[in-house]
């Protein structure tokens, strides 16, 4: 890529066609360069350090998107917050030796120093485990989403439970749309927003193995919270999540995706699964252990999986009953919960510190693979946890952490 010249910066710019509002570049980007409102996310080019750790992350390539514009005239967050599509390109010619550098003289220090910085090294995230099956992304877009037919959904919470999450299956028929377990679909709620345009893509993690909910049925699960209010309390009606839940078997819901090339099982038989949910985050994990119940039960010697889950109550937890029924030998299951009469309260850091010894056994094996995903606010405490028992184990999180990373052994989906 060559360098664009002096008087004109290679803008980096998402595209709101085909961004699904999932916030990872957000998440990811370190110097706090990436903003949304209630429509869009924007990319400040004042902060921007083109770092591109953004980049990867991205389930569509949303983020992926650049324009060259005069170097004195970027476009403005209120430009981006207000575009429905990205602008045309605009031409410039090219100015080389004393022109360019006579322009470079009248620009701001600090967008001078974004000019010149336009086609710096591009930095990365987790890759996926080296056996991963390869993943199918971006088949279906917004413009042209596959239609699935809902054929079942089932209440996994108890009735009396304070939070209703559901177990919808989606049947695509003749229509291919492969997933593998850690990917995602996106669902296109019916209806406009406030604004009166068309809602956001709505992001889902699939709870079902790559050969679907039915094996040879071309169909795929997930895990849905009916959303009524925010992680703050407050009333919120979520529109996706309400949409998924009120669906009747034969209905259509227009489906996006596939997403994910990170956050993928690891296929060597010998590879260990260490993971770590709560809530819906389960989604991912349920797809994994489903994948590794049926090669258990057809025979096949597979590695150690590990699973701790955590919720206010029994009835609160999704898929209570068929994880207390899986064979030991197959799974070491430990579940937390925070809600219990009369009992202390109990989450799954709590349980990574008490069975850390265990824990720092599997995290020295090349073999084993940590997966986490719940909400945000698990994150800090899980890890404080891993710093904890490893150092108690005669291990060093810090300097574990950077090189599980590396070698796609550390995955982590918070929101």
């Amino acid at each position: 890529m060559s360098a664009a010249p002096a008087n004109v910066l290679r803008q980096h710019l998402i595209d709101p066609e085909i961004c699904i509002r999932c916030n990872t570049c957000e998440e990811t980007c370190p110097v706090d360069a990436i903003t949304h409102d209630a429509r869009n996310y924007v990319v400040d080019v004042l902060k921007c350090k083109l770092c591109y750790n953004c980049i990867s992350p991205c389930p569509t390539g949303a983020i992926d998107s650049w324009r060259n514009v005069r170097a004195d005239a970027p476009w403005s967050l209120d430009d981006q917050l207000g575009w429905d599509t990205l602008p045309a390109q605009a031409a410039f010619e090219a100015l080389e030796g004393a022109a360019a550098l006579e322009a470079a003289k009248d620009l701001p220090e600090d967008v001078a120093q974004i000019a010149a910085a336009s086609t710096a090294g591009q930095g990365g995230t987790a890759p996926p485990p080296w056996s991963a099956a390869h993943p199918y992304i971006n088949l279906y877009g917004i413009h042209a989403p596959a239609v699935a037919t809902v054929s079942g959904n089932l209440r996994l919470t108890a009735e009396d439970a304070s939070s209703d999450i559901r177990h919808i299956v989606l049947d695509f028929g003749n229509t291919s749309f492969p997933v593998l377990e850690g990917q995602t679909i996106g669902i296109l709620p019916p209806g406009l927003d406030a604004n009166g345009k068309p809602h956001h893509v709505r992001l889902y993690s699939v709870a079902s193995p790559r050969e679907g909910e039915r094996p040879r049925y071309n169909n795929l699960s997930l895990t849905v919270k009916r959303v009524t209010e925010d992680h703050e309390g407050k009333a919120a009606h979520g529109v996706g999540s309400n949409y998924l839940c009120d669906l009747k078997k034969g209905d259509k819901v227009n489906v996006v995706g596939p997403y994910g090339t990170s956050f993928l099982m690891p296929n060597h038989p010998g590879s260990n699964l260490l993971m770590i949910c709560t809530g819906t985050g389960s989604a991912p994990m349920r797809a994994m252990t489903e994948r590794r119940r049926r090669k258990h039960a057809a025979g096949e010697s597979l590695g150690k999986m590990m699973l701790f889950f955590g919720a206010r109550t029994p009835g609160e937890l999704p898929y209570f009953g068929p994880l207390t029924k899986l064979p030991k030998e197959l799974i070491d299951m430990n579940l937390a919960f925070s809600r219990l009469p009369d009992q202390p309260k109990h989450y799954v850091q709590d349980l990574l510190r008490e069975r850390g010894a265990d824990v720092a056994r599997l995290l020295r094996d090349e073999n084993t693979y940590v997966y986490l995903c719940g909400l945000k606010g698990m994150e800090k405490g899980v890890e404080e946890s891993f710093t904890e028992l490893c150092k108690a184990n005669g291990l060093d999180w810090g300097t574990l952490r950077p090189q599980l990373l590396q070698q796609g052994r550390y995955h982590v989906e918070t929101y």
